[in-house]
């Protein structure tokens, strides 16, 4: 079911639409390298294929997952005799290309910047951590998008009607359609892959039916019913959230589960988890971020089903946690003001004087080291000028930050030479 033309390929509209990128790239416009980032199943090896035909060159592909350098000379090897032989040209594709080392990817660099190959890369890490910046710098970095439930139940429908696929030999419910959508999270391989082995063990019985009961034992998974008049995704995902914040562990349970029954992605539940330890619990428990932490470590380490019972202590962690919002307030306050241009100059005393000159132009001179003094805690100008005195920091009266609340006014006083004594 793998697209054969453009006209074909599902999702990736923000690509594909008349004179973006990868569609001029493909109908003919001046070749340039490319990095295909993106989540699995949204079709980052079939455009590569439709750039390789459209273009007319040769399409060699290799795996991170399996070559080394040797393989990567040899294909560039290769490309360079057919290029002056017979002025053919490659198109050179690697799949998971941030899983290549530093030394693999150097080895790119000189074919690609002769245009001897024809980059064409996939990752499903963002490029700009995983891959180097001289390459980076050769490609052109195009994102691809999740695919909408729309977009998988449209491969899905063309997959069992289609002679390519199931050529109508078996009819799928509206309801296994539904959960065969919702168990594929945007990937449309993984439907075709369900769709697949449900057809097989609907092709024994008499019917030919693939009906939601069919589909829940093929995949081992019980159907999760969710209001399907909403984006089920971002609703339970929100209820999750929102349960944890307004303390009912009950409910946040009961989320986690329908998300994990659904085929959620664990780590999208472990992120959500670190980013509302840090947002809404905050320095009420500082330990709570700790927790989500290692929940998400967890989950990288062991992966489904064992990695959910760190999901659930996390969860629980936090819904039963003092709760504080104090740490994103605090922070958004700061940015507002630099976006606002309050970014005055670094106070001399607090600048760098680890190099020659720097006396001379003022830096590091007259600061004061708090160890010096009992307290640890001395009057001294911190912030640019205009600044001092602006508190971002507002703890609350609850849980861990109740200290924090008598602590933080005490130490703004001591530092700003109100109350020099402690």
């Amino acid at each position: 079911m793998r697209p054969q033309s453009l006209d074909e390929v599902v999702g990736q509209d923000h690509l594909l639409g008349p004179g973006a990128p990868l569609r001029r790239l493909v109908e003919g416009a001046a070749p340039a390298s490319i990095m295909l980032y993106g989540p699995p199943g949204t079709g980052k090896t079939t455009l590569a294929t439709l750039v390789s035909q459209a273009t007319g060159r040769r399409f060699a592909a290799l795996s991170a997952l399996s070559a080394g350098v040797k393989e990567v000379r040899a294909v560039i090897e290769e490309a360079r005799r057919r290029l002056v032989r017979s002025g053919e040209a490659t198109v050179l594709f690697i799949d998971e290309v941030h899983r290549f080392s530093k030394t693999q990817q150097d080895a790119l660099l000189g074919a690609v910047e002769d245009r001897i190959v024809l980059l064409v890369a996939a990752t499903t890490e963002n490029p700009f951590f995983s891959v180097v910046s001289p390459l980076l710098s050769r490609s052109l970095v195009l994102q691809l998008r999740p695919l909408t439930d729309e977009d998988v139940r449209a491969v899905v429908r063309r997959a069992v009607s289609d002679e390519r696929g199931l050529a109508g030999t078996v009819e799928l419910t509206a309801d296994a359609e539904d959960h065969l959508v919702r168990l594929a999270g945007g990937d449309a391989r993984r439907a075709l892959t369900a769709l697949e082995a449900a057809a097989d063990s609907a092709s024994s019985t008499a019917s030919g039916v693939i009906d939601l009961a069919t589909l829940e034992a093929t995949v081992d998974k019980a159907a999760v019913r969710y209001d399907r008049q909403g984006d089920q995704h971002y609703d339970v995902t929100s209820a999750f959230i929102k349960s944890i914040r307004g303390s009912d562990v009950d409910a946040a349970l009961h989320y986690l589960a329908r998300m994990i029954e659904a085929g959620e992605d664990p780590r999208f539940i472990a992120r959500r988890l670190v980013i509302h330890a840090s947002e809404d619990v905050g320095m009420a428990d500082p330990t709570a971020l700790q927790t989500a932490v290692a929940a998400a470590t967890a989950v990288q380490l062991v992966g489904l089903p064992e990695g959910r019972l760190a999901l659930a202590q996390a969860t629980v962690h936090l819904a039963t946690a003092p709760k504080s919002n104090s740490v994103i307030t605090a922070l958004d306050g700061a940015i507002a003001d630099v976006r606002a241009g309050a970014v005055g100059s670094v106070p001399a005393h607090l600048r760098d004087g680890h190099y020659a000159g720097a006396a001379k132009l003022g830096n590091a001179q007259g600061y004061r080291y708090p160890h010096d003094v009992p307290d640890g805690v001395l009057a001294q100008q911190y912030p640019p000028g205009d600044l001092v005195g602006r508190d971002y920091y507002q703890p609350t009266s609850r849980g861990a930050e109740r200290v924090l609340a008598e602590r933080v006014p005490r130490l703004r006083r001591m530092i700003r030479g109100q109350d020099p004594a402690g």
